[in-house]
């Protein structure tokens, strides 16, 4: 059995239609309601009688405290003092030696002796030497010098430069190390070399005298 029902009359084709004037007028009418004016019926209020309960302001200057005077100062006052009156007194004298003779005084302090102060040279003429030559004084070295166990351990290799003083005899003193490389090494060369036999004197115009020098040592891994 066929529908009769006509399709003028279908409302479903209007639905979407009515659904959104629907939402459109209930949207301005919340919009309406929020925006509408209201007014309260009040009284107009009188400024004038409003009594004013405000502290009147007051400008303070402020007050300059001039500073103290000064002290004052009271000059000393000078004082003419007349000269000193010369008094003549006779004193007589009775002296029993004749102004003729000459009398010598000896010094009481005894002078001074010269101190001999030794004087050690840096560069002199003839500068000492090891007997037979720097060969000799190299084999010395090799032949007494000992590596030090800790200094072989740690590979550590380099010069050691060693201070000291040759005397009017020959003899080293004042031996030390004034730069070295640690582990032992320093000491050994200030060893070997307070050991070392007696140097030749240097010279300083033809007189052995006193000469501080400075000699590297080398220590190197073979």
């Amino acid at each position: 059995m066929e529908s009769k029902k006509n399709k003028k009359a279908d409302l479903e084709k209007m639905y979407r239609l009515f659904l959104n004037v629907g939402l459109c007028t209930s949207l301005m009418l919340v919009i309406l309601a929020f925006e509408w004016p209201a007014y309260r019926d009040g009284g107009l209020v009188d400024l004038g009688a409003i009594k004013d309960d405000f502290e009147e302001i007051i400008e303070i200057t402020p007050t300059v405290i001039p500073p103290p005077p000064p002290p004052k100062i009271e000059l000393p006052v000078i004082v003419e003092v007349p000269n000193e009156e010369e008094i003549e007194l006779e004193i007589d004298l009775d002296l029993d030696v004749e102004a003729t003779e000459l009398m010598v005084i000896e010094d009481v302090v005894p002078k001074p002796k010269d101190e001999i102060v030794e004087k050690v040279f840096v560069i002199v003429e003839n500068d000492p030497e090891f007997p037979g030559g720097m060969k000799a004084f190299y084999k010395y070295l090799s032949d007494n010098m000992k590596y030090p166990p800790q200094a072989r351990k740690m590979s550590v290799e380099g010069r050691v430069f060693i201070q000291f003083v040759v005397d009017e005899k020959g003899n080293l003193s004042e031996v030390k190390a004034i730069k070295g490389i640690g582990a032992g090494c320093d000491e050994e060369a200030e060893r070997v070399l307070r050991e070392c036999p007696k140097f030749i004197p240097g010279k300083q115009r033809g007189r052995p005298v006193k000469v501080r020098m400075v000699m590297p040592i080398v220590f190197k891994l073979q």
